[in-house]
């Protein structure tokens, strides 16, 4: 396995290739493999479900959890490469896009309250009262 087979480019060829070997292809619909990039973000969830706060920032400390959480991760990534290469996205351009709108809709600023993202200013902390 060479760095190339490491990029984006590299993963998704290796996930065809992986898929054609096994004939999936006829399964690897835009529909889903977006029910199965959901699931496998559902099953992500599930490590932290009834984490407080604290252990979840902790999660990694256990080596079970972590590899409980790098396995999922990877699930989720494959079916987002795989869903991206079936509809022509190019992920990497698409990210920054998106990055590119944030800021311009989310324009950094010093806030007085919560964070805000409905993008209709600054509330104030509703534990501290008017």
């Amino acid at each position: 396995m060479t760095n190339d087979d490491n990029d984006v480019a590299g993963l998704q060829r290796r996930l065809a290739e992986f898929a054609a070997a096994r004939d999936w292809q006829p399964f690897h619909t835009p529909k889903n493999l977006a029910a199965a990039l959901s699931v496998e973000a559902a099953e992500l969830l599930e490590i932290f479900q009834w984490l407080t706060p604290e252990q979840a920032e902790r999660v990694m400390d256990d080596p079970e959890a972590a590899h409980r959480v790098a396995d999922e991760v990877a699930d989720v990534l494959a079916y987002l490469l795989q869903f991206c290469q079936v509809l022509g996205v190019d992920p990497l351009e698409a990210l920054a896009a998106k990055i590119d709108r944030n800021e311009v809709r989310f324009p950094a600023r010093r806030r007085g309250g919560v964070a805000d993202r409905s993008g209709a200013g600054p509330r104030k902390d509703p534990r501290t009262g008017p």
